[in-house]
Formats: structure tokens, sequence, C-alpha cells
């Protein structure tokens, strides 16, 4: 079975009742990866989560049907939970669906997979499109309303009853990432001992105290001076990197998440002329925030057509080599950096 955003929760109890595995894709990561979170939520037993890198699988196919088919030590539930970049798991799925179609994977434990710049064409998704025991869900970057809608569901889930100007706060500062968005509201909720049962009210002065600010402690100070190749803040952003210990996959998710939005206005802005105008009337739209208006307008006049192409296909092989090497991350991550913003220099 297939899914989208639009209706990936009307699929999904439907989907972690009846399917073993789970395919998540799509130019938005961080929905790839919420989404894969809200089918483990609703699996009856979930029980102990399994890692595995795309890189391992490709190397080694048979191994994700053998962890699959692997009870654990007390014999409790499990799931297993893959992080791939486009088709690397791509065999080692199709030797487990084999084993499956020949009655071999009795009592198989779920395969959840989240597969960075891969699509619902990829080759993986085909092996998996059609099958009544596998669900492959599409998610594309989101607009702020979208987003907004889905901190106010997980508000109301938590028990915070909130202004829609909080809730939009909270949108903002989490950069349209609905990981993010959902450590917030539990850090609020948390807080304020709001729970379904007992609804608490959160104010702007309760966010303000939970200490988390997003905007200032965060990643965007960094993507920015990185895509817009600003030579002056660059060495002071990387040196804040590394002072803060800023998890690298963390800080690399920022960087995909800020490619996806280019990607997805310069199909809009297509040959229409200047771009000053056009983000404008973006942000007019309200499709991107007015604080992120210049930014945007400096990276895409460096980042369209192949150039785009090839920096979100360097951040996703930059995504591969971290989780690989994740003693060496920050050091790799570092130059990664240095060598995007060099090119954005040049431009």
């Amino acid at each position: 079975m297939k899914a989208t955003q639009k209706d990936f929760r009307q699929t999904a109890p439907r989907a972690a009742r009846e399917c073993r595995v789970f395919f998540f894709c799509g130019p938005d990561e961080a929905g790839s990866a919420a989404g894969a979170s809200a089918i483990v939520g609703l699996l009856r037993d979930p029980g102990e989560r399994i890692e595995l890198a795309g890189g391992d699988l490709r190397g080694d196919p048979a191994r994700l049907g053998d962890e699959a088919r692997t009870g654990s030590l007390f014999g409790d539930a499990r799931h297993i939970y893959v992080r791939a970049a486009g088709d690397e798991a791509h065999d080692a799925v199709s030797a487990l669906l084999d084993t499956i179609n020949s009655g071999e994977a009795e009592g198989a434990c779920p395969v959840l997979i989240v597969a960075s710049s891969a699509t619902d064409k990829s080759r993986t998704a085909k092996l998996l499109e059609k099958r009544g025991d596998a669900l492959v869900a599409m998610f594309y970057p989101p607009d702020l309303g979208t987003v907004v809608g889905e901190v106010r569901r997980m508000a109301d889930a938590a028990g915070l009853k909130m202004t829609p100007d909080l809730h939009e706060r909270i949108t903002r500062a989490s950069g349209l990432d609905l990981r993010l968005a959902q450590s917030e509201i539990d850090k609020l909720a948390l807080y304020l001992d709001a729970s379904p049962q007992a609804p608490r009210s959160a104010h702007s002065e309760d966010l303000d105290a939970i200490g988390a600010s997003i905007e200032e402690d965060g990643f965007t100070s960094l993507v920015n001076a990185v895509l817009s190749g600003d030579s002056r803040q660059l060495p002071g952003e990387l040196r804040r990197m590394r002072e803060l210990s800023l998890n690298p996959v963390g800080v690399l998710l920022a960087f995909e998440r800020r490619a996806a939005q280019l990607a997805q206005l310069a199909a809009r802005f297509g040959q229409r002329g200047r771009l000053d105008r056009f983000i404008e009337e973006e942000k007019r739209a309200r499709r991107i925030f007015w604080r992120d208006a210049a930014d945007l307008e400096r990276q895409l006049s460096s980042w369209q057509g192949v150039r785009l192409d090839r920096l979100v296909r360097r951040l996703a092989e930059t995504h591969r080599s971290l989780l690989s090497n994740s003693a060496a991350a920050e050091t790799l991550l570092g130059h990664e950096l240095s060598e995007i913003a060099r090119k954005a220099m040049r431009r």
C-alpha cells in the first residue's frame, strides 16, 4: 500500500496492524522520520529497537532477514529501524521479501526503513508498493499551515491548551521540523504537568521558561553562513558548532531541510523573472518566514538547477558517511560544510 503525508494518519493504524515492512521516503526527511515514529507508536508491542545502517545492508543483504527473524535474548518483542540513503537497502529488502514469500519468515519482527533522497519511484519502493503487507509512505516538505495544524494536534494530544499564535511560534522556532516541534510540546507538557486527563493552559512565558530557544541555540545561523558563502560569519559558526558539541546528524538534517526548501522554491520560481519579486510574493503568501527572506534570496541565487541537485546529493552522501563513521562525524561534517561554503563563495 502507498500513502503520502495527506493521508498517512488515516492509513497508519491499518498499516501498523497489517504490514511487516515500512518504507519512508521523499524530500522531507524529518517527515519520514516522524512517520516512522508514528508507526512504532501504533505497533501492538514494538519492543526493543534494533538500528541498522543502509551502508551495512548494502554490503551484507542477508543481514536484514537474519535480524528480523532473530529473537531477543529474553524472547521480548523487537523492531528494526534502518537509516538508508536512496536504494542502499534494495537488495536486503528483496532478500527479506523472498524469505517472507517462501513462508520462512513466520514471527519476523517489523522492519522500518527511513530512506533519505529516495522517492516512491525508487527501486525499493517498487518492490513494496503493491504488497498488502508493506507500506510505502512519501513525504514532501510541509508548508507553514500544515505544520501549524500538526502542532495543534500534538498539543491537544498532550493536554495543552494554546492560542494559535503559540502554535505558530513553536512551528517557526522548530524550522517546520515535526520532531523538534514534538520535543518542545513534550517538554512544555512536562513543565506544566499537563495530560489529556488533566489539561493545562500554556502561554508564551511558559515556553520561555523551559529554556530551549531553538531559534537562538539551533542551526539556522550556521545553515545561512554556509549556504550563503558568508566568509565573515562562517569561522565563528563552525567554532560554535564544535564548542557546543552540536549533534552532527542533527546539524546535517537542518541543511537537508533548507536544501529541500530551496528545491521547492526553485520549482515554483522557474523562469518567472526577478528573484527579489518572487521572494516578496512568497513572503506575503506566508509560505516563507519574513526573517528568512533575505537569506533565502541569496541562497536561491547561488543554488539552482544542476548546482542545487548536486548539493542535495552531496548532503545525502554526507549523511551516509556520518552514520557509518560516527567517531569522526564532527570532523567529516566540518570539512563538508567548509567545501560547500567555498562553492557558495565562488558563486
